[in-house]
C-alpha cells in the first residue's frame, strides 16, 4: 500500500499483473502524466472490498476533491470508484472504447465481405 499526499482532482484506476502472477490494483493521477507524484496507490488484489476498504485511508477530504476518475468497464473497478470517490465522474478509458468499437466494425465487415 502506498499513498502520496496530494491525490489530484483526474485519477486513473487499472488492475495489473506480474510476471509473478500477483495481481494489483493501480490509482494514479493523471496530470502527473507518469512523472514524479503520478503514484498515488498500488494494492495487492483486485477484490473491490478489499481495495476498497484501502483506499478508505485516504482522508474523505481528499477523496471529495476528486473530479475525474478514467477506468475500464470491469464491475469491481466501477464499485471501487463509486464506494471510495462518490462524487465523481467515472470515465471509461478511450484507448478500450476504440477497441471495442473497432471490434464491432470488425464483426460487421466480415459478416457482410462475401454477400453480393
Amino acid at each position: 500500500m502506498l499513498f502520496a499526499k496530494n491525490i489530484g482532482e483526474y485519477l486513473s484506476i487499472d488492475e495489473t499483473a506480474f510476471s509473478n502472477g500477483d495481481l494489483y490494483t493501480i490509482l494514479t493521477n493523471k496530470k502527473a502524466k507518469g512523472k514524479k507524484g503520478a503514484l498515488i496507490g498500488m494494492v495487492k488484489g483486485t477484490k473491490a472490498e478489499n481495495v476498497i476498504k484501502i483506499l478508505e485511508k485516504i482522508p474523505l477530504k481528499q477523496r471529495k476533491k476528486v473530479n475525474e476518475v478514467t477506468l475500464d468497464m470491469s464491475g469491481n473497478i466501477c464499485l471501487i470508484v463509486k464506494k471510495s470517490f462518490p462524487q465523481t465522474t467515472q470515465v471509461i478509458d478511450r484507448s478500450l472504447v476504440q477497441k471495442l468499437a473497432l471490434d464491432a466494425l470488425q464483426e460487421i465487415r466480415i459478416k457482410h465481405r462475401w454477400k453480393p
